[in-house]
């Protein structure tokens, strides 16, 4: 028994859930190759252009799986994760989607979550997603997502202690426990504010996490924070959950905004999503009303990665500037004919 996850949208929230499921079931995952432009121009080449980039790159990753001979794959409808809590409409319309855009024989695993309908829960979502591999034994599904919840939690709590995405699914995956020993300090800090699937995606992403690092900055994502730090964030910004992202946006923006060890915000939003734009602009009043810098970064299948670096660059060095300039006017300097060099200010931070 197989199945085919694509690498993509929601892969990046529910995998660990979804590994852990799957395979306490005998059923074997298969997972679309990483994001390539080729994934982007075949998805984008069936869709129309207004779709936002993650569809597109969801759509690439389907043809992949099916060029691989997968001929059942895992299309979620994941309507509500809680009652009146949405996701967007092109998520929630997901599968009807992907069967009016390809054109190609396959068993589409189309099991709907709508937590916002009556009598309409996990274990009816977990049943519709092996129904068709003949598995209908309810203490069985149980005890599958048993293991899929271990799993899922084991994930997290290796994200929290400061594990990259890969490791802590590379260590949840091997039913492992570890957590990350920080010992190295760094003269910035930024929160990396985006969707999953726009993040740890390292084509979308272009690896922003590899080019921070070696610019010397410190990455936190909303992946590091508990749901009540969160919710607290999105209190804070006296703001009502609505989308069912709005936590790992919205509330971890507020909580970093507020955080004084936090330097400066950059997020990374699909060009032309609709919840994206409308989270941004409350984040970015409140950035400014608490005087954190924000970098907003707008990505589609055009987008250059030299643009990309270049603005990054920019907005480090920016925050480098602006905390030398913070400490010296701390510093009480006796000799007012000193000068400090930018290196000596640089080992001053």
């Amino acid at each position: 028994m197989q199945i085919g996850i694509p690498r993509a949208l929601s892969y990046y929230n529910f995998f660990p859930f979804w590994y852990g499921f799957f395979s306490d079931l005998g059923i074997e995952i298969v997972l679309s190759d990483p994001t390539t432009k080729q994934t982007m121009s075949v998805g984008a080449s069936l869709v129309v252009p207004e779709t936002c980039l993650p569809v597109k790159v969801y759509v690439g990753h389907i043809l992949n799986l099916l060029d691989k001979g997968i001929d059942k794959i895992f299309v979620p409808s994941i309507q509500s994760i809680a009652p009146k809590i949405y996701n967007c409409s092109k998520i929630r319309g997901l599968p009807d989607l992907i069967r009016n855009v390809i054109k190609r024989d396959f068993t589409m695993v189309e099991a709907t979550l709508d937590k916002s309908e009556k009598n309409q829960g996990l274990y009816d979502f977990l049943a519709e997603a092996v129904k068709p591999f003949g598995i209908t034994d309810m203490d069985l599904i149980k005890k599958a997502s048993k293991k899929a919840w271990k799993v899922y939690n084991n994930f997290h709590v290796m994200t929290r202690s400061g594990f990259s995405y890969k490791k802590a699914l590379k260590y949840a995956m091997e039913n492992k426990v570890v957590i990350a020993e920080n010992t190295k300090t760094y003269p910035i800090n930024i929160a990396l504010i985006a969707h999953g699937y726009n993040l740890y995606d390292e084509r979308v992403a272009m690896k922003i996490f590899d080019k921070l690092e070696k610019l010397d900055v410190k990455v936190y994502t909303a992946d590091q924070l508990t749901l009540e730090q969160m919710d607290e964030g999105l209190k804070g910004m006296h703001s009502k959950l609505y989308w069912a992202n709005e936590y790992e946006i919205t509330g971890a923006a507020a909580h970093y905004i507020k955080d004084r060890k936090i330097d400066g915000i950059i997020t990374i939003n699909a060009f032309g999503c609709g919840p994206d734009s409308l989270m941004l602009e409350r984040m970015g009043r409140f950035a400014r009303k608490n005087n954190k810098p924000i970098l907003n970064l707008s990505i589609d299948e055009q987008t250059g990665e030299a643009g990309f670096v270049t603005r990054i660059e920019a907005f480090v060095d920016m925050l480098y500037r602006k905390k030398r300039t913070g400490i010296l006017n701390k510093i009480k300097i006796t000799d007012r004919s000193k000068k400090y060099t930018d290196v000596q200010c640089r080992d001053l931070i």
